[in-house]
């Protein structure tokens, strides 16, 4: 279905508004545009008869679970959503770069320490979520995600569904794409640094021309959360994405210039993917070939043109103009590269890229083969495991279904179609996934698309609009659409793993090293966190350790001075599941969550003099009301 109109509301034929036509959330297949162009005025029997199909999709009804969990980002909340696939239910929010007064991140001990140096940002601004793998498949044992504001990547550990690790990245600006390593397993996360600094960036050169300005491709220890090693490249860098036999990877570059102004970031036709071999990048560290910079001690490789000459772990490949996303087919075989100000997709055969290394292909250009116009403002590409790729199209509010193998017979000069479907989304869509789609079960049931703007599909909020998140039936012919989602402070990017896949654990582990630190801390004072009930007076410093079952704290109040530093270690005792309990002092700031078997301290200043309660703040009794303690603040 084709919308060329400039005006949102009309349709191209009939004077249809989109709103009348859409109103059915599942009035968007091919042969339903077809007939309702075609003069035959649709029936409010046939609305109903496609909305029931829609609803019998996507209904997960009562004590029934999800087929899939997706993962969002949550854009410049800084954190992590957890949804249900497809009845597009939020189930959890992860906080990561935020502080959430719900849970504690940010204020509690453990996630200060996990936050490191860099809890003393308040933002962040979440990208791209991925999940680890081995061969291949999603092995549901961690997520990986950025903060482009902050230049951070975070993980997640799935199994209790909570950030362990954030690493600050050095040498850089700005980490927007990232991408995990697929085969063997996730030895590496992938992550672009976007903007181009001086180095050394110490106020002294401004000239983003200098030789000394760029950018780099950080290559990251998944286990270890550590940086591996990093990669100077010329231009800058935008999205990334890895092959299935661990050798290469690829990033979009839409900054070829290093200019800092619109004009100049345009002025070149054709910009590049770099390609980097990541085997040939580990030998140069193995064998001492890197610099270092500054005070950090991570091994730099210079993956730049040298006189017209390649290095030997990078390859620059002409492609139409300020890419964007990059994308890698399931089946191994592409990567793919979306124009954003070209109307094309550049398609990138793996298998040719060896000989591209070696030398055997003279043009870069040589491994492209295909280049298929889908439409104004391709963006980003997921498939469907069926040969089959699908673009989101920013200008013309498109997704764009397409083959691949048709686009590169028509690439060779062959008279052939290879786009498959247009469909009108609402409105402006950004990234898009498809289940699986990052591996290789990719199975073609859905796709969500992330749309940027939402005029006229809620209740209106004021000036300030939700994003609107679209799923997508893809499991047949035509791509038909089935809900539409509003969602808050542009959710950036998602992805989505069967439920099968992640395997969370019920309560939590007390030997768990999420808290181990704190456990140490309480052994050094002589407490057994699950049955000691004590204060420790130390000076100045006062610490407090207490059970918590419902519906009691094991310390019901405890006497401090004024001025005194106050840390709160509670440790849930009840075993059974879904029995949290919360920590909130009453006007200090201080709130944490607590669930079954899980440690959790926090370290406050007990500045102002008189009687301040405590309470509970998670339902877990139906005394909950009553479950409270007083602390005692005697003037200074």
């Amino acid at each position: 279905m084709s919308d060329k109109s400039k005006n949102p509301e009309t349709l191209e034929k009939g004077g249809l508004s989109r709103r009348s036509f859409l109103g059915a959330s599942a009035m968007t297949g091919a042969a339903v545009a077809a007939t309702a162009f075609g003069g035959a005025v649709m029936t409010r029997e046939s609305f109903a008869a496609a909305a029931k199909e829609a609803r019998s999709k996507i209904e997960v009804g009562p004590g029934e679970l999800d087929e899939y969990y997706g993962f969002w980002s949550g854009g410049h909340q800084g954190e992590v959503r957890v949804l249900g696939i497809p009845s597009m239910r939020e189930i959890m929010r992860i906080p990561v770069f935020n502080v959430d007064s719900a849970t504690g991140w940010g204020l509690t001990n453990e996630s200060k320490a996990v936050l490191g140096e860099s809890a003393k940002y308040k933002n962040g601004d979440c990208h791209h979520p991925h999940i680890s793998m081995t061969d291949g498949k999603y092995d549901g044992k961690y997520l990986f995600i950025n903060d482009k504001a902050n230049t951070r990547v975070a993980r997640i550990r799935l199994d209790i569904m909570k950030c362990d690790k954030i690493l600050t990245v050095p040498n850089c600006q700005a980490i927007h794409g990232l991408r995990l390593q697929k085969v063997p397993h996730t030895k590496y996360v992938f992550a672009n640094a976007e903007f181009v600094i001086p180095h050394p960036n110490d106020g002294k050169v401004f000239d983003l021309q200098d030789e000394n300005s760029y950018t780099m491709y950080n290559v990251i220890d998944a286990e270890k959360m550590e940086m591996a090693f990093q990669i100077i490249v010329d231009g800058n860098l935008d999205n990334t994405d890895a092959d299935y036999t661990g050798r290469f990877a690829a990033s979009t570059c839409y900054n070829s210039e290093k200019a800092y102004d619109l004009g100049g970031m345009m002025r070149n036709e054709r910009d590049w993917v770099v390609v980097f071999d990541i085997h040939a990048a580990e030998k140069a560290v193995k064998a001492g070939k890197f610099i270092t910079l500054g005070d950090s001690k991570v091994p730099v490789l210079d993956g730049r043109k040298k006189d017209g000459k390649d290095s030997e772990f990078t390859r620059y490949i002409p492609v139409p103009k300020n890419p964007h996303g990059c994308n890698t087919s399931p089946d191994g075989k592409y990567f793919i590269a979306n124009g954003k100000l070209s109307p094309t997709c550049t398609v990138i055969a793996i298998d040719k890229l060896p000989d591209l290394f070696d030398g055997k292909l003279k043009d870069p250009r040589d491994v492209v083969v295909a280049e298929p116009e889908l439409g104004l403002g391709p963006l980003h590409t997921t498939f469907d495991g069926r040969g089959n790729g699908y673009t989101t199209l920013f200008i013309d509010s498109q997704l764009c279904k397409w083959n691949i193998e048709d686009a590169i017979r028509a690439y060779k000069g062959e008279k052939v179609n290879y786009i498959r479907q247009k469909l009108d989304v609402h409105y402006q869509p950004g990234h898009n996934h498809a289940s699986l789609c990052e591996t290789r079960e990719a199975d073609g049931k859905w796709v969500v698309v992330l749309s940027k703007f939402s005029k006229d599909r809620f209740l209106p909020t004021g000036p300030l609009h939700p994003e609107n998140d679209q799923l997508i039936d893809i499991s047949g012919d035509e791509m038909k659409l089935m809900h539409d989602g509003p969602t808050f402070a542009e959710p950036h990017d998602c992805i989505m793993a069967r439920r099968d896949q992640i395997k969370t654990k019920k309560i939590w582990d007390r030997n768990d090293p999420f808290f181990a630190e704190t456990v140490k801390r309480a052994e050094k004072d002589g407490i057994n966190l699950t049955a000691d009930n004590k204060v420790i007076r130390d000076g100045n410093k006062v610490r407090v350790y207490m059970t918590s079952m419902a519906p009691t704290y094991g310390v019901n109040e405890f006497t401090v001075k004024q001025g005194d530093e106050v840390t709160v270690t509670i440790t849930n005792i009840d075993q059974i599941e879904d029995v949290s309990h919360g920590f909130v002092m009453v006007n200090h700031g201080v709130s944490m969550e607590i669930s079954p078997q899980q440690t959790s301290s926090i370290t406050f200043v007990a500045d102002k003099p008189g009687l301040h309660w405590y309470y509970c703040s998670w339902f877990c009794h139906a005394l909950h009301m009553e479950m409270v303690g007083r602390m005692m603040v005697e003037p200074a």
